[in-house]
């Protein structure tokens, strides 16, 4: 097991992220229970750069196909993305599948099983990134399910938990960026932040740490939400 670990950790090191997912499978597949909080984070950075390139790469491609000055290509930069965007769903699939089936039926603790639940509504709102039709439906009605069950196994976690307020981060943006709801994405992100700020004296150092970087972001995205439906309002 200790040797998987440390093999994981070089493939991240090499930046060989599917030898590094193949890896955390077979240490989730060969513990007994839930793996411990570090292995949780390896398994976090892993399946995140096994779809960032990708996710990188869908959007670059389409700005070029999206550009004016490429219109003749616009066909060839189309089919392209769309093969783009099958390898992401495939992977955030496999994702999905390793977490579903593996991870979260080993979970005894609340917060294990927000971060499991967590994860699996932003992998099915990252394959949304490039779906289109039925599929976008739904892997937009799976992503709102799985960020519900986690709300709910984590109503006893304390509000400056950081799986929490990260759950609250990107539910919040589940709903501005893809159900175009800036003010359900606005309630989330309060309501997540004005929970942190009652107990905010109550939080140690590690906690504090390790909440503060996500209640900045919670604020930045709330300030901007809020600043864009004052401007729709004005224009109104």
């Amino acid at each position: 097991m200790e040797a998987k670990i440390f093999m994981a950790r070089v493939a991240d090191q090499a930046e060989r992220y599917v030898d590094m997912v193949d890896f955390l499978e077979q240490i989730v597949d060969e513990s007994d229970g839930d793996v411990n909080t570090d292995v949780r984070n390896l398994l976090s950075v892993g399946f995140k750069n096994l779809i960032s390139g990708q996710r990188s790469a869908w959007k670059t491609v389409q700005a070029i196909e999206q550009n004016k000055k490429y219109a003749d290509y616009q066909a060839d930069c189309e089919s392209y993305r769309g093969k783009i965007g099958e390898e992401l769903a495939s992977n955030c699939e496999k994702v999905v599948n390793i977490v579903k089936n593996k991870c979260l039926v080993k979970a005894q603790e609340d917060e294990a099983k927000v971060f499991y639940l967590k994860m699996i509504g932003d992998y099915y709102r990252y394959t949304a990134e490039s779906a289109t039709g039925d599929q976008l439906a739904a892997v937009t009605e799976n992503a709102l399910k799985y960020y519900d069950e986690a709300t709910k196994a984590g109503e006893n976690l304390k509000p400056y938990n950081s799986t929490k307020l990260g759950l609250a981060l990107n539910f919040s943006v589940f709903h501005y960026e893809l159900k175009n709801d800036s003010s359900k994405a606005c309630l989330i992100a309060e309501e997540a932040l004005n929970g942190a700020k009652e107990k905010i004296d109550d939080m140690d150092n590690e906690e504090a740490r390790d909440a503060l970087s996500i209640i900045e972001l919670l604020k930045e995205n709330l300030d901007l939400w809020k600043e864009e439906e004052a401007n729709g309002d004005d224009d109104e």
